[in-house]
């Protein structure tokens, strides 16, 4: 694979990057930054560049990793290079950026490795002042001519209906060990959507890998977008993932308070906006989780806030003592935060403060945890690599 990469893309080599769109190398002109200290933590942190806005990534069989940037980018870095090499994907879909809006998650397909296709969600432009997230997926092409391209895109997925405004899209997307396509759909700043069976809104959905509703989805024979639905009433959920038992996990930002870790269970309702742990940012009181036993409640909940994003379960060699520890990152709490499961129970275990809003959290397949810092103020946001401290 990294004989098909352009020998002229290594990171260094971006250093003088102008905020086009392009990663930016940082520390030494040849190398990656050399790991920084612990400063306590149980883990080394090395700098392995800016990106600009980037929201999510995804390591490939072939150990490639493919990192996407908000304003509609997907780039690709070799870090098994001596020197990392980076390269740009074209062939991507329109996205509609502003907001929390514009290019969102990547994933293979499980079957990548003969397939070759990659699915992206993003934000959409729809009639009028309308707006809402899609799915696509689409053949991924590497080669010498152009570094690489998305071939035959196509969406999938779109939420329905599509509304005013640029918040709370979610449309994180995961594959299940049953092969299937498990999509989170936001409640896009509406709240009553999130209770609606008519709307995808506020949602997990689960789809085959071409977009298709199982027959064994808990409402499919309603037909519509109702078919799609796996679980309903939640708010921004911008983290799902399974773990090693093959069960799915689910974050989501709470209002005022209330930010939420959720084991998702077939066919059950979470209770937003009906309840919540936090309040609404205008004041007014939500019934907390235990005055309604019928909706299903979180196995953790947050106030104050962390705000999490991206999730995942570790599984790794370089880090034995957290195998089958989720983690999340932090916006506003600033952290990478550790979760150990119980059975079916969660606490939070242990939490690092990083200096920065974390975005993004993958497993890479030298057992490394990679985190992407969120972009702020006109700065890049940097990848990192988290290895074992000495």
């Amino acid at each position: 694979m990294r004989a098909l990469l352009l020998a002229g893309l290594a990171l260094a080599a971006l250093a003088a990057c102008n905020g086009t769109g392009d990663a930016v190398a940082t520390g030494n002109s040849t190398a990656p930054a050399a790991s920084q200290a612990s400063d306590g933590r149980p883990f080394a942190v090395q700098d392995l560049g800016k990106f600009d806005e980037p929201w999510a990534m995804t390591f490939l069989p072939s150990g490639l990793l493919l990192i996407t940037e908000k304003q509609g980018h997907v780039k690709f870095v070799d870090l098994g290079a001596s020197t990392p090499r980076l390269g740009t994907v074209t062939g991507l879909p329109d996205v509609d950026y502003g907001g929390q809006g514009g290019l969102g998650d990547i994933v293979p397909h499980p079957d990548f490795a003969r397939n070759n296709i990659i699915y992206l969600s993003y934000a959409e432009a729809g009639e009028g002042d309308t707006r809402g997230a899609a799915v696509a997926r689409g053949r991924l092409v590497l080669d010498e001519a152009d570094g690489g391209r998305i071939e035959g895109l196509q969406v999938i997925w779109r939420q329905a209906p599509k509304v005013s405004g640029r918040g709370h899209y979610g449309h994180r997307i995961a594959f299940g060990p049953d092969g299937k396509l498990y999509i989170s759909s936001g409640e896009r700043q509406k709240f009553d959507p999130a209770q609606d069976m008519n709307a995808n809104l506020g949602k997990i959905v689960r789809l085959n890998d071409d977009g298709s509703v199982p027959a064994d989805n808990p409402w499919a024979g309603r037909g519509g977008v109702t078919a799609q639905l796996w679980t309903v009433g939640h708010r921004n959920p911008l983290g799902i993932a399974f773990d090693g038992q093959g069960r799915l996990w689910e974050h989501e930002m709470g209002p005022q308070g209330g930010d939420e870790f959720n084991l998702i269970e077939k066919g059950t309702n979470y209770g937003y906006p009906i309840v919540s742990n936090g309040d609404h940012y205008d004041g007014k009181t939500i019934p907390d989780h235990p005055t309604r036993p019928e909706f299903n409640a979180p196995e953790i909940t947050w106030t104050p806030v962390v705000s999490p994003a991206g999730l995942i379960f570790y599984s790794g060699s370089l880090f034995p003592q957290w195998r089958g520890n989720a983690f999340l990152g932090g916006l506003s709490g600033q952290a990478l935060v550790r979760i150990a499961i119980y059975g079916n129970k969660a606490r939070e275990a242990e939490r690092w403060d990083m200096g920065a809003r974390i975005r993004e959290v993958e497993q890479g397949p030298d057992g490394a945890i990679y985190v992407l810092e969120d972009a702020r103020n006109g700065a890049g946001g940097r990848l990192l690599k988290l290895t074992p401290a000495r």
